[in-house]
């Protein structure tokens, strides 16, 4: 088994920043996964993290991908010896305003945040930013 489990979600006006944290633990998780972070798609809550968009991505070369809409302004990053993956968010904006889901697992060469999810995540953070 493998637990993600998220933290560092809050309220923040906009331009402000949050950092996220996700904590891996089980024995099957593998420094060879990948990490990324999703976000929920506005109006589909009920269906969880499979109504959710790639946000940041790292691969098993340490390449991270972004959608467009976060480049400049959010930076992923993973510390293997800790197992854990964080996603800085700075200039949040209100339409950031999100459920932000961990997720991890093994993964193609190459991947990147629009290759869809993997096999595990966590039970998501809510970030909410105000105007």
């Amino acid at each position: 088994q493998v637990q993600l489990q998220e933290s560092g979600g809050g309220s923040v006006q906009a331009g402000g920043s949050l950092r996220l944290s996700c904590e891996t633990s089980g024995y099957h998780f593998s420094v060879k996964f990948c990490m990324a972070w999703f976000r929920q798609i506005p109006g589909r809550e009920r269906e969880g993290v499979a109504a959710s968009e790639g946000v940041a991505a790292i691969d098993l070369d340490g390449t991270t991908t972004y959608v467009d809409s976060v480049k400049g302004r959010f930076t992923i990053s993973r510390d293997n010896t800790k197992r854990t993956v964080d996603l800085q968010m700075n200039s949040l904006k209100p339409e950031d305003t999100r459920i932000y889901y961990c997720v991890a697992g093994p993964c193609p060469p190459k991947y990147s945040v629009v290759d869809g999810l993997l096999g595990y995540s966590g039970q998501g953070t809510q970030v909410t930013v105000s105007s």
